[in-house]
């Protein structure tokens, strides 16, 4: 006879996770569902984004120039000193072969003892002549070893340092690679935020900076400030003449510039040699801690770290090359943390 029981019931413990399981489900998504329309940023949050990574990459971007800076110096170095070692070593030959010569000339006369060549001398006079002769040569052979070992240690140590500067190249140009892929990396990050963006928002946000720009150029041609005069004059007439050139990380001009490289390159013009870095540019001149002290053509130097310099343009406005995607431009000065000016 078939057995008639009862289906065994699911106990209370796992009807009630089971319970909490779907009800969790359903939450989730219905907060994934609520979410989703916010989940892109406004333009407003795009462009506060976008600018912080511009400013990582500008700090990427000095570093960037100070390596390649160093690499430049340090190849001229390198180069300067391998000619050296070569000559040195040309130099080295040619005493060599002199205290070679020395020597033969006296292996062919010497070899018996003086006091016993004297008593076989057929002419003691001739021979004491000869024996003179012979302690001038010693003379000669000793000042000719002094100085084949000066040079030897002269070599060795213009080797050595030749060494250690190929060394410190290496180690410069693996820097410059992680440098140039950090600034890649922040410019790509800005990129992609960018392309989020629609494109009557990317239209506003040039807009607004087109603005700004004429704004600031308005304010800065019709200032008051002391004009530009001597090389500072001459200087930023030759910045002026590149407004709207784009900005380039790493680039020096003539067409395209990063920040510190229209800086270098408008005192270039003006016939005076500045450091290529920002923040090597602060060292460059005299401080001037006032903003209300500064006169047109005067560097001004940026954020706490000096990583963005400009030129001043007079009435409380700059001419710089802001960061990647702008142009040469003037600039209010208070757009930034301003920390001093430099008068060249």
């Amino acid at each position: 006879m078939a057995s008639h029981r009862r289906p065994k019931q699911p106990s209370r413990t796992r009807v009630t996770v089971l319970t909490t399981a779907a009800a969790a489900a359903v939450a989730l998504s219905a907060n994934a569902a609520n979410a989703a329309p916010s989940e892109k940023p406004s333009k407003d949050e795009v462009k506060s984004k976008v600018d912080k990574l511009y400013e990582e990459a500008e700090k990427a971007t000095e570093k960037l120039n100070g390596a390649k800076e160093k690499q430049e110096k340090l190849q001229k170095q390198i180069s300067s000193l391998q000619d050296n070692v070569a000559r040195g070593q040309e130099e080295l030959n040619e005493l060599r072969d002199g205290l070679g010569s020395m020597a033969s000339a006296q292996y062919r006369t010497g070899g018996i003892d003086p006091s016993v060549a004297l008593f076989l001398s057929s002419d003691p006079d001739d021979y004491l002549d000869k024996a003179s002769a012979m302690d001038q040569l010693s003379a000669q052979q000793v000042e000719a070893l002094k100085k084949v070992q000066e040079k030897q240690r002269s070599l060795a140590q213009q080797r050595s340092e030749a060494s250690e500067k190929l060394k410190d190249l290496a180690d410069t140009r693996t820097e410059l690679a992680k440098k140039k892929k950090e600034v890649q990396g922040k410019l790509g990050e800005a990129q992609k935020l960018l392309n989020t963006l629609t494109a009557k928002e990317k239209a506003a946000l040039d807009a607004e900076q087109a603005r700004a720009s004429r704004a600031s150029e308005r304010s800065a041609l019709g200032g008051s400030s002391t004009p530009a005069s001597g090389r500072a004059g001459a200087a930023f007439s030759a910045a002026q003449s590149k407004i709207g050139s784009p900005y380039v990380y790493g680039a020096s001009g003539p067409s395209s510039f990063d920040c510190s490289g229209l800086t270098s390159w408008a005192y270039a013009q003006a016939g005076v040699s500045i450091p290529r870095t920002s923040q090597a540019q602060a060292n460059a001149g005299t401080r001037i801690y006032s903003q209300s002290d500064l006169q047109v053509g005067d560097l001004v130097i940026f954020y706490g770290d000096m990583h963005h310099v400009g030129l001043y343009a007079g009435n409380g406005q700059v001419l710089h090359a802001p960061r990647t995607g702008t142009v040469v431009r003037y600039e209010s000065i208070g757009n930034m943390p301003f920390q001093f000016g430099v008068r060249i």
